[in-house]
């Protein structure tokens, strides 16, 4: 199968930086190399060069080191079919979309807090939220982690 057309484009771009164009700075070179970089990650070639090395007999651990990945890292980019993998990348996409901080500005105070301010543990504040005798609400963010806030009367912070 030969490479597509993006992937044939990045190549040809790094290699006329690389080769004619001596004024290239090392950005524009470094963004060339990362731009291959991408574009080979993405490139039906190498799904479909892997699935012809199974083929022929090849093992997870052979098509790890020729790839220059872990078992499990190779596994887990081309194992099964074309649904599945897409799946995963999504997933994977998704995931790293998401802001490592957790978020600001949300309502009430997290179990953390609500135990600092009640002076007890945390565990103490769900067995209250349990009881009844705290209110807890579990909130959403738009990226789809969930948080639970509690949220404190003026009479249970005394």
């Amino acid at each position: 199968m030969p490479l597509s057309s993006s992937t044939r484009a990045a190549l040809e771009r790094l290699l006329s930086l690389e080769t004619a164009d001596a004024s290239a700075d090392g950005l524009e070179r470094l963004r060339a190399i990362r731009s291959l970089q991408l574009a080979l990650d993405a490139e039906p070639a190498t799904l479909s060069a892997v699935r012809e090395a199974l083929a022929d007999g090849a093992d997870w651990n052979e098509i790890a080191e020729a790839a220059g990945l872990k078992a499990a890292a190779a596994k887990n980019r081309w194992y099964g079919g074309d649904a599945e993998i897409a799946a995963r990348r999504e997933a994977s996409r998704k995931r790293s979309a998401r802001p490592s901080a957790k978020p600001t500005g949300l309502p009430g105070l997290s179990v953390a807090e609500a135990a600092e301010r009640l002076g007890v543990s945390v565990q103490a504040v769900y067995l209250r939220v349990t009881r009844g005798t705290l209110r807890a609400e579990t909130v959403e963010v738009p990226d789809g982690r969930t948080y639970k806030r509690v949220f404190l009367s003026e009479d249970a912070a005394e």
